[in-house]
C-alpha cells in the first residue's frame, strides 16, 4: 500500500482540486493507497473540506491539530500515522505535481529506499527568491555534516524501512531534509518544474523561512559556536603581534603612560574571553547533540522481518 501524507493550512481553495488530481493518478497506478491529510490548525474551512472527503472516500484520513504547529511538524505527525509499505509526503498546492507518483513509485520498485524530488525551477519564482535559495544551499552544505541537494523539498518517497528510522527522530526544532539527507539508505532523485500553486498565496512568510533556514543550520552543524574558538584564536595571533608593536613603542619612548599596559591587557583578555566562550560552545554543542535524543544506530540490512527487530516492533506500535 502507498501512503500519501499532505500537510495543509487554509488549502480550502485547493484541497478538493488536489485531491480529485491524487485519486486520479493512483487509480491509473492500480495499487492500494491512502491520502493521510494534516491539517496545521487551519482557520479557513479546510477542516470542513477534510471531514467530507473523509466521509465520501474511504481512502481518505484526516488528521487535525488542535493549533498551528507548523509545516515540519505536521509532515512529522502524517509520517507517524501512515500505514502504507512506502509514504509520499507532498504539499496540498498543487506545486507538487501529482502526476510524478508514478515515477517516484517505480524508482521505489526498482529498489531505492528513498527518492527525493528535487525542484529545477518555480514558474511563479522570482529572481530574489531564486538567488536567496541557491545562497543558503551553498552556506549550509558549507558548514553541515550532511551533504542537503540544492532544489530539494518535502516532495519525496520513502520506504517502511526509512521511515520507520526516521520516526526515531524526535527534536523538535526539526529540518526534514536535513535529517533524511542524514540518514543515508539507498537514495535517489528525481527532478521535476514546480508550477504556480492553483490557488491562494504561499503561507510561508518570511518570518517562517527566516525560521525555516536557522532551524536547518542549528539542528544540522554545530560550526557556528566553533567558530568562536577559532575566531578566539585569530584574534589571539593579532593580539600577540599588537604587543609586540606595543612593546617596541614603548622601548622607543614613543607611548604615554598606561597606554602600553591597557593595550597589551585588552589584547590578552579579550583573546581569552574568545576563546573561553569558544571551549563552552563545545561543550553547548556537545549537551545540543544529546539532547536531540537521535539514535545511535540504525541497520540498513533486511532485519525488518526479524520479529525481534526493533523495526518491528515500531511497526506493530
Amino acid at each position: 500500500m502507498i501512503s500519501i501524507v499532505t500537510p495543509v493550512y487554509n488549502e480550502e481553495d485547493n484541497v478538493v482540486y488536489f485531491h480529485d488530481e491524487v485519486t486520479r493518478v493512483m487509480k491509473e497506478v492500480g495499487m492500494d493507497y491512502e491520502i493521510l491529510y494534516v491539517n496545521d490548525g487551519s482557520t479557513d474551512d479546510t477542516e470542513k473540506k477534510l471531514r467530507m472527503l473523509a466521509a465520501s472516500d474511504p481512502h481518505v484520513r484526516a488528521l487535525s491539530f488542535a493549533r498551528n504547529f507548523g509545516h515540519q511538524i505536521a509532515i512529522t505527525c502524517g509520517m507517524d500515522f501512515a500505514d502504507g509499505d512506502a509514504v509520499i509526503t507532498m504539499d496540498g498546492d498543487l506545486q507538487h505535481p501529482p502526476a510524478l507518483i508514478p515515477t517516484l513509485i517505480r524508482k521505489w520498485q526498482e529498489g531505492w529506499d528513498i527518492v527525493q524530488a528535487i525542484r529545477t525551477a518555480t514558474e511563479d519564482a522570482g529572481l530574489v527568491k531564486r538567488c536567496t535559495s541557491a545562497g543558503y544551499y551553498a552556506f549550509i552544505n558549507a558548514i553541515s555534516e550532511n551533504h542537503i541537494r540544492p532544489g530539494g523539498s518535502d516532495f519525496r518517497l520513502m520506504d517502511r524501512r526509512a521511515i520507520l528510522t526516521f520516526r526515531r527522530f524526535r527534536e523538535h526544532s526539526r529540518f526534514v531534509r536535513g535529517i533524511i539527507g542524514s540518514m543515508g539508505y539507498k537514495q535517489t532523485t528525481v527532478e521535476y518544474v514546480a508550477p504556480a500553486r492553483h490557488a491562494g498565496v504561499s503561507k510561508y512568510s518570511m518570518r517562517k523561512m527566516l525560521h525555516l533556514a536557522m532551524d536547518g543550520i542549528l539542528t544540522n552543524s554545530t560550526v557556528p559556536l566553533r567558530m568562536i574558538f577559532y575566531v578566539g584564536l585569530l584574534s589571539l595571533v593579532f593580539g600577540f603581534l599588537l604587543i609586540l608593536y606595543v612593546l617596541g613603542s614603548w622601548a622607543l619612548g614613543s607611548t604615554v603612560p598606561g597606554w602600553t599596559t591597557m593595550t597589551i591587557l585588552l589584547s590578552l583578555f579579550g583573546s581569552l574571553q574568545l576563546m573561553g566562550l569558544g571551549i563552552t560552545g563545545e561543550y553547548i554543542s556537545r549537551i545540543f547533540r544529546e539532547t536531540q535524543n537521535r539514535p545511535l544506530y540504525w541497520l540498513s540490512g533486511d532485519t525488518a522481518d526479524d520479529p525481534e527487530s526493533p523495526y518491528r516492533r515500531a511497526r506493530d506500535d
